[in-house]
């Protein structure tokens, strides 16, 4: 017999509010959690992926144990992104529907902190904070972490991700008086449980499926084509779908707005999410997809952290990440709450190394597809316009009324004929543009072919053994070596440097070679042709406070 709600021991007026929603027995990380966390003195870490009811797992136990009478922030939720912090608000205050005197306030960047210290200041229980806005209100004196009993930390990976270590650190520090810290997040990286064995005591720990495991409602699929074809196949993947309701991933945000304005131009729903939108555009373009007026959001990993939208049917990886666990992360918006979820990945023939790598830590098959002909794409429009038109709701029009002029009009056109001109109206612009379409496919190539590339890699290897001549293989001339002064002590793995610096200089990776990263510097080789745009890019700006400093390193420092 399957537990339920009021066999875990929860508030009756919470049981109501479950109920109303829909909650009929707990997810497997709300059974194992929700009893631990009742008691509100044993530290806890979750692990399990997006979208398994993390939310309900921490903030029913919240809400039973929070004292309504006492009107100062007792309980600290941190969450690394503000999309995120509205929505654990937002399931909280659903949850609290029959409970009176709790309050609950989300406190981010991008909004009046003015307003926000009113909202804490009429006197919360239960504060959704990012981590930067947070230390903002500690600074400013306008809450009290020393009364704080409980502090979740959500999403702890994405939040390291995304530099927040130290910060983590600093509110652990200052929460000395916390009963527990509960811990949930999708993966276990090295950092994060240096945290745990820093700062929480004897925890328990939950793993829900394995991590860094994919979610097995998600069908991974993969097409092979070359570079100069990706974006056709993009398109032709989208046009294979009618109906698709996704979110592409880009690697920079240039590839995201280039992306998303092609097609726009073609006549496409969809708009892009990357780090030069203002708070106002961000929310303007999600509450769109949200509301399914864009059938496609392009989004680049940064931007679209903490977005968590119901429904969507496809993820697609315009390239794929160099980070398992962004691969995981892309993947986990689809698939949730028990529906069928397609995560695609367009790859390039020299990608199948990192795709079987991401195959074989995540435990996912992965299927091949070929890439749709121009015949294919028509015919899966087709049969998806004729059963658009079989399931028309025609009851609620008075066609009644029209159908003996219908009649007359159509009087000397037979069925046939009417049906056609019908299809011609809709699919005369996917069957011009896909008349003549090419095969995009990589096919096999012949024997002799394919001894002459591995001829080819081997001379790599070789050249790779003889110094500083490993810098010529590459196509566009040597390497310059930059220096940079950020490192490891910044919160940087190598994934979310190499990122970071593409995002901010808009450079694709093709062009980087060698990355060596120290705790206070890094130093990185690229393309001669690019080493400027990059200087230009990231020398003079700043980082968490810092200034950041690049320059060639075999120039002696000179800028």
């Amino acid at each position: 017999m399957s537990t339920t709600f009021e066999g875990l021991g929860i508030d009756e007026r919470l049981i109501r509010s479950t109920k109303e929603l829909g909650y009929e027995t707990p997810t497997a990380i709300q059974e194992q959690a929700i009893p631990v966390l009742l008691s509100g003195t044993k530290d806890f870490i979750g692990l399990a992926q997006t979208g398994t009811g993390k939310t309900a797992a921490f903030g029913l136990p919240l809400l039973h144990i929070i004292d309504a009478a006492a009107k100062y922030p007792q309980a600290l939720i941190v969450c690394p992104t503000r999309e995120l912090c509205l929505q654990i608000v937002k399931e909280i205050e659903l949850f609290k529907k029959y409970i009176t005197g709790v309050s609950v306030v989300a406190v981010y960047g991008g909004a009046s902190i003015g307003l926000q210290i009113k909202d804490i200041k009429r006197g919360v229980q239960i504060v959704v904070a990012t981590p930067g806005r947070l230390i903002d209100l500690i600074e400013r004196k306008a809450i009290n972490l020393e009364q704080i009993q409980y502090v979740v930390l959500d999403e702890a990976d994405e939040m390291l991700n995304m530099g927040f270590k130290e910060d983590i650190e600093f509110i652990l520090k200052n929460t000395p008086k916390r009963d527990s810290t509960w811990l949930f997040s999708a993966t276990m990286p090295p950092e994060i449980r240096k945290v745990s064995q820093r700062y929480m005591k004897e925890p328990k720990e939950v793993t829900v499926g394995k991590v860094n495991t994919a979610n097995k409602s998600i069908d991974h699929q993969f097409y092979v084509t070359t570079a100069m074809h990706r974006y056709e196949t993009l398109k032709r993947i989208i046009d294979f779908n009618p109906g698709i309701y996704g979110i592409i991933f880009t690697r920079t945000k240039m590839d995201a707005q280039e992306i998303s304005e092609r097609l726009t131009r073609e006549g496409y729903d969809i708009d892009a999410l990357h780090g030069d939108l203002t708070q106002a555009q961000r929310d303007k373009v999600m509450g769109q997809f949200r509301d399914k007026s864009l059938q496609l959001l392009i989004a680049t990993d940064v931007a679209a952290r903490g977005i968590d939208v119901q429904g969507i049917t496809h993820v697609i990886n315009y390239e794929l990440p160099d980070d398992v666990e962004v691969y995981t992360h892309r993947s986990g918006r689809t698939g949730r709450a028990g529906n069928q979820g397609i995560c695609i990945s367009i790859i390039h023939a020299k990608e199948m190394y990192k795709l079987n790598q991401i195959e074989r830590i995540n435990k996912s098959a992965f299927h091949k597809l070929d890439i749709p002909s121009g015949k294919d794409v028509c015919r899966k429009q087709f049969f998806h316009f004729m059963d658009k038109l079989l399931s028309a709701d025609i009851s609620h029009g008075d066609y009644e009324t029209y159908v003996p002029m219908l009649a007359e009009k159509f009087a000397n056109v037979d069925k046939e004929e009417v049906l056609k001109r019908v299809a011609a109206m809709e699919f005369d612009r996917f069957l011009k543009y896909y008349e003549n379409a090419e095969d995009l496919n990589i096919r096999d190539r012949s024997k002799k072919d394919r001894e002459r590339e591995r001829s080819q890699g081997n001379d790599r290897v070789r050249d790779q053994g003889r110094g500083d001549s490993r810098k010529a293989y590459k196509t566009g001339g040597g390497y310059s070596r930059l220096f940079v002064n950020l490192g490891t002590k910044d919160g940087f793995y190598k994934a979310s440097f190499l990122q970071f610096i593409l995002d901010m200089s808009d450079l694709r990776k093709e062009v980087l070679g060698k990355i060596d990263m120290k705790d206070m510097n890094s130093w990185i080789e690229i393309e001669q042709s690019a080493a400027q745009q990059m200087i230009r890019a990231l020398d003079g700006k700043n980082y968490k406070g810092r200034r950041i400093r690049m320059n060639d390193a075999d120039s002696g420092g000179r800028r």
